[in-house]
């Protein structure tokens, strides 16, 4: 069985790029346009093995959905990677201090993203 990625990002173009790259690896995916829409989704009974989260997002950014994603028990340990252009230590700092697993910054390689969800993904 494919593991399911939950990608939430504004730019539909990013989501779409991620989404290739994902399912050419043989990942299922499912897409929000911001934090809101993503926790519809998982209300709804998305159950995604790993969420990647811009952090700047109208309506809900990642900061704000990785919160309220950790106080959701079935989620509490699913890994979450930011992948947004913010590279600065403060941002990578309050990303951990609310529970991303990781940080990947825009612009990235498929290769470079897919070595990472590798590495944060259970096998």
């Amino acid at each position: 069985m494919s593991q399911t990625v939950l990608i939430v990002d504004d730019s539909v173009t990013m989501r779409d790029m991620v989404a290739f790259t994902l399912t050419g690896a043989g990942f299922q995916v499912v897409q929000a346009g911001d934090g809101k829409e993503a926790m519809g989704k998982l209300a709804t009974g998305a159950k995604p093995d790993l969420v990647v989260t811009d952090l700047n997002m109208p309506v809900m950014d990642g900061i704000t959905l990785i919160k309220a994603i950790r106080k959701m028990p079935p989620l509490r340990f699913t890994p979450i990677l930011m992948l947004t252009t913010e590279s600065s230590e403060e941002k990578k700092a309050e990303g951990r201090a609310v529970g991303a697993t990781g940080w990947i910054v825009k612009p990235f390689s498929p290769e470079q993203f897919l070595k990472v969800l590798k590495k944060v993904l259970p096998a």
